[in-house]
């Protein structure tokens, strides 16, 4: 069961885009879609600054260093979190793959898994990232909005695999990073012990829940750029990125 949706040609519309979301991931088929209200379109303009990779954030848990990026008006970790949980997992369970991607958590570990001072982004913080990366808000088809073109800017420029489009011409999937995001194509796991899809793309997961089983996650794909939305099971296992509000550098 693939968690992570696959597109196979670019002239895919954005309904049938969400529609491959949901029912290639087999989750939340039957949930309500339950948005959370649309942030200001004046974020959409707010200054975005960059702090071109040189912050750094030590995990004094493991000691652990990322790199961090002021987007808009928000902090990331501008890497997927690697620290070990109980039930958090490497890609097909090779140490390789943690040293990669980071470790992938389902979505109770991924709710404390960020280092103190640092959360889950919910609904609206990945929104507001959207909205800084230059992201354009369109439906779904389900009530909601996917983000088209923010995907491109916020993957990294190595490591997507790449496709062809309608006339058998080579397109590179990999995005232009143009914030120092560096979004990397780290699959998905299930409960089951089942993993899918690295190198095609990645999910993150949302702190915002759909229902006592569902919870929202975001994703990006090879052959999609932008950001997607969906719900799954809180048990599959998805990658994380922390975030916290703004703060001047010290």
């Amino acid at each position: 069961m693939t968690a992570t949706p696959k597109i196979h040609r670019p002239t895919t519309t954005l309904l049938a885009l969400a529609a491959l979301a949901v029912i290639a991931a087999g989750c939340g088929k039957t949930a309500e879609r339950k948005d959370a209200a649309p942030v200001a379109d004046a974020v959409q303009i707010a200054m975005t600054t960059i702090d071109n990779g040189d912050g750094t954030f030590t995990d004094t848990r493991d000691g652990q260093v990322y790199r961090t990026v002021v987007i808009g008006q928000q902090r990331w970790i501008a890497e997927n979190l690697n620290f070990v949980t109980d039930s958090s997992a490497c890609y097909d369970n090779a140490d390789s793959n943690c040293t990669k991607y980071g470790r992938l958590y389902n979505w109770n570990d991924a709710m404390k898994a960020c280092p103190a001072g640092w959360r889950l982004p919910g609904d609206e913080e990945w929104d507001r990232l959207a909205l800084a990366a230059g992201g354009q808000r369109v439906k779904d088809g389900y009530g909601g909005y996917d983000w088209k073109f923010a995907g491109k800017k916020l993957k990294s420029t190595t490591g997507w695999k790449d496709r062809e489009d309608d006339d058998g011409n080579l397109v590179l999937g990999n995005g232009t990073d143009e914030f120092g995001f560096s979004a990397l194509p780290g699959g998905s796991g299930n409960s089951g012990g089942g993993f899918s899809s690295a190198g095609d793309g990645g999910s993150w997961w949302s702190a915002t829940e759909n229902d006592a089983s569902l919870a929202w996650f975001r994703f990006m794909n090879y052959n999609y750029d932008g950001v997607g939305r969906s719900n799954c099971y809180k048990t599959y296992l998805y990658s994380v990125r922390c975030v916290r509000d703004f703060a001047a550098p010290q």
